[in-house]
């Protein structure tokens, strides 16, 4: 692949980005040592948050694939070295992440520690005094 193939990429990747605040959007295409192309684009969220976890990166592939709306995460994790895990709720930033893109009364978070033994939440349940959008920009 050449160069000008790459950014050509990158531009479109750019048409994916959420900038609802600064309105400053950015694309990316990452070209990796075998040939492959990995997008990505800017992503604001109301707090500004820094950080990516794994709810966090699974909205990030779906937001760089064009897509906004979602119904349903499910959410797994713990240490390495145990044989049962716990529930693993989503972290700050992801929280964050799902307030910006989802209907906190509807989108349903399952937390599982098994495929046999899990829960299913709202956001409103496991977040109910969520930073959002109002605290931003006072709409």
């Amino acid at each position: 692949m050449d160069y000008k193939q790459l950014v050509e990429i990158a531009f479109e990747a750019r048409e994916s980005a959420y900038a609802p605040y600064s309105g400053f959007k950015s694309g990316a295409a990452l070209l990796t040592a075998d040939g492959e192309v990995f997008t990505g684009c800017n992503i604001e969220i109301a707090s500004f948050s820094p950080s990516v976890c794994a709810g966090h990166s699974a909205f990030i592939n779906a937001i760089t694939s064009g897509y906004k709306n979602f119904v349903a995460i499910a959410i797994v994790g713990g240490p390495d070295d145990v044989e049962t895990l716990d529930f693993c709720p989503p972290s700050g930033v992801c929280r964050q992440v799902i307030q910006e893109f989802c209907n906190p009364l509807s989108f349903e978070i399952i937390l599982a520690k098994s495929v046999n033994d899990f829960t299913i939440l709202t956001f409103e349940d496991l977040f109910p005094f969520a930073f959002t959008k109002k605290n931003v920009i006072g709409n």
